[in-house]
């Protein structure tokens, strides 16, 4: 019988899937002043995380996410979004939040690198943004864990291809799952991919097990 696995990306485990630390996320040992801040926008858990450890005051201010996973993590923190989006793609999220931001002063806590829009977007419709770069992700260069033929492997951002890619050889008998288009638009062209109905992990690894 042939040991078919689903693999996730991903430092955290998940039910139901192996993780496969190809990416490490870094918190970076920065200040940031939150003061003078009425809004803070969160495009991803990381950030939530990351802010957690610099400042408690981020707690108390309009918080606007990308979507569900981002919010769950904000809630588990005991702290009720002002607005969740509901469409997981940045560039949407920013068209979604444009009237409520008008008016405010908006901090947008970021990883090093993104792959929307949203910053530009937002300053194009005047509004006052500012950002703060509070964690990276870098390829994890010690991985030695292969993953198995005739696995299904869930992509869920840019940067888990391009760490992926970086350590592995894609083999034939792989399925490749794309938490969503953006992401599915960094797969190689040569690679077929199929993209979850939702942006969550839970969503790809149910469609993983379908493939299987």
């Amino acid at each position: 019988m042939i040991d078919k696995k689903i693999y996730v990306l991903s430092e955290k485990s998940y039910e139901g899937a192996q993780n496969l630390a190809v990416v490490k996320i870094i918190f970076l040992n920065v200040k940031v002043d939150l003061n003078s801040f009425d809004a803070l926008i969160f495009t991803s858990k990381n950030a939530v995380q990351a802010i957690n450890k610099i400042s408690q005051l981020w707690k108390s201010k309009e918080i606007y996410s990308i979507g569900k996973g981002t919010s769950e993590t904000i809630l588990n923190m005991n702290v009720k979004p002002t607005y969740t989006a509901t469409s997981s793609y940045g560039d949407n999220f920013a068209e979604e939040i444009i009237p409520f931001l008008k008016e405010k002063k908006v901090l947008f806590l970021r990883a090093e690198v993104v792959t929307s829009k949203l910053n530009t977007i937002l300053l194009n419709e005047g509004i006052d943004l500012d950002e703060k770069i509070i964690y990276k992700t870098v390829c994890n260069d010690i991985l030695k864990t292969f993953p198995k033929k005739h696995s299904v492997i869930i992509f869920s951002s840019p940067s888990t291809i391009e760490c992926f890619f970086k350590k592995f050889t894609w083999d034939n008998s792989y399925k490749a799952v794309a938490i969503g288009e953006k992401t599915a638009s960094f797969i190689p062209k040569n690679i077929k991919y199929t993209i979850s109905n939702e942006q969550t992990i839970a969503s790809c690894i149910k469609l993983a097990k379908n493939l299987l």
